[in-house]
């Protein structure tokens, strides 16, 4: 027996440990989870209080080998996974899976990697949780089951490959529920009145305290202010005052990072799990929002010697979650001297935003000054109201301000000009503008995150993974969208005349929101007509509830599957009676006026379609006719006008160097289509208007852009511009071009260089090459290895040593990893 063994989660958070420890210690990682429920029906025993079998994953084999070794060889081990209830699940398994004795096993927390925490975690070990790990397998199992009872009825009812998730659906449901909101909406019109004023030589605005619903209103009252007296009627100034925001949580780091940064929250996670693993902030799973002595006096320190004494309040914040555990800390530096840090742009960025609120949580309130002015007008009893701000002290404001999500439509108010009591003012103008009510917002990730965690719905571990999610399985899409023309009144009163114009403004523009798509509704429909609990808030929020009692040891775990279980397993069995016809996947709308024919929306295998006519076994029957739904199209909503235009496409636009163009759209958009080439349009363009002088100009674009700019051995070399930047395209390869080159000016060298660098890459990532066995082993990203045969090709853990590795070992690693062959029985 040697070194103590330290294991951790992920390579870099046991780099940084290894750092802080000494000679006698020895820290690896297990990469993740190493053991999960294996696929099948056959992992829960639900016969037998739901008792799982947990196996080690194909990717973890020989992680777990290695790790095996090094514990026989360690004096003692000590568990140091994440401080939650997944980390203390990863340990759990970790014990299980090495068969570790308790003996010399140990498990140690930390919220954040410095030095002192480390060794303190090392001086207070303690026992693995079990209720923890409980409340962490209550929600493993209880989500597979969910998941593998509720997924095949979708198969059987509504289309093949469809999932559903106990917190994803209710996600799904929100934002399917807004959409609709938005849909139903109908804006109403009011006009609102306000004035300028000049003060020697300074402007006054000022605006009526209520908005007129009519224009004949708003006429009237202009009509009535013409040739009137204004005049300061009242002035009135108190002071005010405004308090920071508490430190960050994971929920408010992610919104405000998706507002202030325009991050995703997955993104926000990763960013902060590499500041987390490097020692730069304490843990970014938290709902807590309270702060240690420790950090409090970090803080205070910092703030007095960056600004002044004046500017420290200290303040204890007290979190409305009910599941919260006040013993943890919300998210903040570790070092508050340090003001920036982080290894990319994007780190630096966010680790400013996470200094900033934590120090700003710590400083004092910021002193305001307002002041208002009441306007009289002879002609009415009505009055105008002008409102001043002046900040007298800035406090917190020095260093940061929260943002929200709603769109502010109030002007920064900064100080009025000199003002008395009686004093006649000179109104330069009046105007009456028609505003519109506006639609609930549809959801940003931000917002949603806020709107789960506000029903009580997930916890900290589970927003970002169940976002990305419900995208991956293409239940919603985040995307920006194009606004629209609305025509809007303004009157104006000037020179004692009241003129009216009619203006243009462009309303709706949407910019990185969640939009449902045409199966996430009719998944809804179906999951709230049958599975009313599972897709339930409160019942969801209960349920996170109930883990929380079991994570506390007031509750077993399989006891509250057990009281779920029941109703649900006879929910599933009884959708075996709903014919597919009942479920809201196809609707018809109408008849086609040429052929008398149905005219029928509904999902198609490749998305939502309408067609004109009904499938018939008779072969000699007319075949139907389809169109692809355009984006924004749905089942539910679409009309019959609306479907009849879909089958204008393809359509025909003309001819270009003896070819026909045509216009249609597809599974990625509209796009116009010649010899053979898809060119997608441009958002402006509308494949049932562009005409040929557009669309031959996108063709030529197309060849400019598709031509070969050189030839290299014989083949051709393309550039062009991807998601990742500019690159060039030769032999099937595909070479980025940075930012050391002109990327407009390519010259032969330049491409030639380029070319042998991306060879010479590929050649060095071979580390082995059994050509006769067709076997070989690469270099992948982060330091890992793939072994590659044929189309299979599997990932080795970073840890495995590849140098001295044989074709035996590489072809048991492919065959243990292959995908089996799948064989169908016959039919009797």
């Amino acid at each position: 027996m040697s070194k103590n063994l330290v294991i951790v989660e992920s390579p870099a958070k046991a780099k940084t440990i290894e750092g802080y420890l000494g000679k006698d210690f020895k820290v690896v990682s297990s990469y993740g989870h190493v053991r999960d429920l294996p696929k099948g029906d056959k992992a829960i025993d639900i016969e037998n209080k739901f008792k799982p079998t947990y196996e080690v994953t194909a990717d973890k084999k020989d992680v777990i080998r290695q790790l095996r070794k090094l514990s026989k060889d360690s004096s003692t081990i000590y568990l140091a996974s994440d401080d939650d209830r997944e980390g203390e699940a990863i340990s759990w398994h970790l014990k299980e899976a090495l068969k570790l004795n308790p003996a010399n096993t140990k498990r140690i927390v930390f919220r954040e990697i410095t030095k002192s925490a480390i060794q303190k975690a090392l001086e207070n070990p303690r026992e693995i949780d079990e209720d923890l790990v409980n409340a962490q397998q209550a929600r493993r199992i209880l989500d597979r089951i969910v998941g593998y009872e509720l997924s095949p009825v979708l198969w059987k009812k509504i289309k093949r490959g469809l999932s559903a998730g106990r917190v994803q659906s209710v996600a799904v449901r929100l934002v399917v529920e807004r959409e609709r909101e938005v849909d139903k909406f109908e804006a109403e019109s009011s006009f609102k009145i306000t004035a300028l004023f000049d003060i020697q030589g300074r402007e006054l605005k000022a605006e009526l305290g209520k908005k007129f619903k009519t224009e004949a209103e708003a006429q009237a009252f202009l009509d009535k202010c013409n040739g009137a007296e204004f005049s300061i009627q009242n002035l009135e100034t108190k002071p005010a005052k405004r308090s920071p925001a508490p430190p960050f949580t994971t929920s408010t780091l992610q919104q405000e990072a998706s507002r202030k940064l325009s991050f995703s929250v997955s993104q926000t996670m990763s960013l902060a799990q590499r500041l987390y693993e490097a020692g730069k902030i304490s843990y970014m799973r938290t709902d807590s929002v309270n702060l240690s002595n420790e950090a409090v006096q970090g803080a205070t320190n910092e703030i007095t010697n960056a600004y002044g004494a004046e500017y420290v309040q200290n303040r204890r914040f007290k979190t409305k979650s009910q599941g919260a555990q006040e013993a943890h800390e919300a998210i903040r530096p570790t070092n508050f001297a340090v003001h920036s840090t982080g290894d990319n742009y994007n780190e630096q960025r966010l680790y400013d935003l996470i200094w900033k609120r934590a120090a700003a949580s710590q400083m004092a309130d910021a002193q305001l000054e307002k002041t208002t002015a009441t306007i009289g007008i002879s002609t009415t009893d009505e009055t105008l109201v002008a409102n001043g701000e002046v900040v007298k002290f800035d406090g917190f404001l020095k260093v940061y301000l929260e943002s929200t999500d709603e769109e502010n439509e109030e002007e920064a108010k900064g100080m009025l000009p000199p003002l008395a009591v009686g004093e006649v003012l000179d109104l330069t103008e009046m105007g009456a503008r028609e505003s519109f009510t506006r639609p609930p917002a549809r959801y940003t990730e931000a917002s949603l995150v806020k709107k789960l965690e506000e029903m009580g719905i997930g916890r900290p571990s589970t927003y970002a993974p169940t976002i990305s999610t419900i995208q991956k399985r293409d239940y919603v899409i985040k995307e920006s969208r194009d606004g629209m023309e609305r025509k809007y009144r303004q009157l104006r009163l000037k020179d004692n005349k009241v003129k009216a114009v009619t203006n243009t403004e462009i309303t709706g523009t949407e910019k990185n929101k969640l939009f449902p798509t045409n199966i996430a509704m009719v998944v809804n429909d179906f999951l709230v007509d049958h599975f009313p609990n599972v897709i339930d808030y409160s019942f969801t929020a209960k349920v996170e509830e109930e883990f929380d009692q079991i994570a506390h040891g007031y509750q077993k775990w399989d006891d509250m599957i057990d009281s779920f279980y029941g109703k649900f397993h006879k929910t599933v069995e009884s959708t075996e009676d709903i014919k597919r016809s009942e479920v809201g996947s196809s609707r018809e709308i109408g008849t086609d006026p040429e052929s008398g024919k149905p005219v029928i929306a509904r999902l198609g295998k490749f998305g939502p379609l309408v067609q004109i006519g009904e499938n018939s076994d008779d072969e000699d029957a007319e075949k139907p006719k389809f169109a692809s739904l355009r984006k924004g199209q749905f089942i539910e909503s679409i009309t019959l006008e609306e479907a009849l235009e879909l089958f204008k496409l393809p359509r025909t636009v003309g001819e270009y160097k003896g070819e026909e163009v045509t216009a249609a759209i597809g599974r990625f958009g509209p796009y116009i289509r010649h010899n053979s080439k898809f060119i997608s349009l441009p958002k402006d363009a509308d494949p049932l208007n562009i005409e040929l002088d557009e669309a031959i100009l996108l063709i030529k674009a197309k060849e400019e852009a598709d031509a070969p700019i050189y030839e290299y051995q014989g083949k051709p070399v393309q550039k062009g511009k991807g998601r990742f930047g500019p690159f060039i395209k030769w032999n099937e390869m595909f070479i980025n071009v940075n930012k050391k080159y002109d990327w407009d000016n390519l010259s032969a060298n330049d491409i030639e260089e380029l070319i042998e660098d991306k060879l010479k890459k590929e050649r060095e990532k071979v580390i082995h090459n059994w050509e006769d066995a067709g076997v070989r082993i690469e270099k992948a990203r982060w330091g890992r290895h793939n072994v590659i045969k044929g189309k299979v090709k599997v990932e080795l853990a970073k840890n495995i040593e590849v140098k001295d590795m044989t074709l035996d070992e590489a072809e048991a690693i492919i065959e243990q990893n292959a995908p089996k062959k799948k064989t169908r029985a016959k039919k009797k």
